[in-house]
């Protein structure tokens, strides 16, 4: 299993980028010191020639890879919200109780991250702060229309979609199943940012998670 395990690759559109950065030495480092550089500096203050200065390339050698920041930002986002849904089919593949299933899916999609040894250059800590810190900014944008028909989104719609599914299957009365797996989704990165940064606007905290809330939540909502 951990041999399978080690041949997962996450797909990424390739209209994201201008070459695999998965391909080569060079690319990884771009993904692997991206991370850590977006992490420290944020993303508004990062640039290709920080990165490069970091990774001790030109700036040039980034521009092969991606055509700008805004487009690293959409690969980043779009491994990550890959990784998860990986997580989410494996852990709940034997799962034959609908509500138990549920609850462990909002639980992947919900709880603190933890490294992954299974993908060596990604810092899955650092990329989740980056996720809920900055994912508004990879579709709050002029061209976000363009993007969607070009499928910069559709890992995260596909994931979207996972979890409606998971919703209908608990209660196929409930009008709102997409709304609700979409309010999960964008929901559960709001209450991290809130519980690390505006407690008063939050009842999660140390001991009350983003995870508990959520089950809660859509545990009253589909058994009322």
């Amino acid at each position: 299993m951990n041999e399978l395990l080690k041949n997962i690759k996450i797909t990424i559109n390739e209209g994201i980028y201008l070459k695999d950065p998965e391909s080569s030495n060079l690319g990884k480092r771009i993904i692997q010191d991206g991370i850590i550089l977006i992490d420290e500096l944020g993303f508004d203050n990062f640039t290709f020639k920080k990165l490069g200065e970091r990774i001790g390339s030109n700036e040039s050698s980034i521009y092969r890879y991606f055509e700008n920041k805004h487009k690293l930002l959409v690969y980043l986002t779009s491994w990550y919200w890959g990784w998860k849904e990986y997580q989410l089919v494996f852990a709940t593949i034997n799962i034959k109780d609908t509500s138990e299933k549920l609850n462990k899916a909002i639980e992947i999609l919900t709880r603190e991250v933890e490294q992954d040894q299974l993908f060596s250059h990604i810092n899955e800590v650092a990329l989740n702060k980056i996720v809920v810190n900055e994912y508004s900014k990879s579709y709050l944008t002029k061209e976000v229309d363009d993007e969607n028909k070009e499928g910069y989104f559709v890992i995260y719609k596909r994931l979207s979609g996972r979890l409606k599914e998971l919703i209908s299957d608990v209660n196929s009365d409930y009008q709102y199943p997409a709304s609700l797996a979409s309010t999960i989704l964008s929901g559960s990165l709001h209450q991290h940012f809130l519980k690390d940064h505006f407690k008063s606007l939050t009842d999660c905290s140390a001991s009350t998670t983003p995870t508990q809330y959520f089950i809660h939540l859509t545990t009253k909502l589909l058994n009322s």
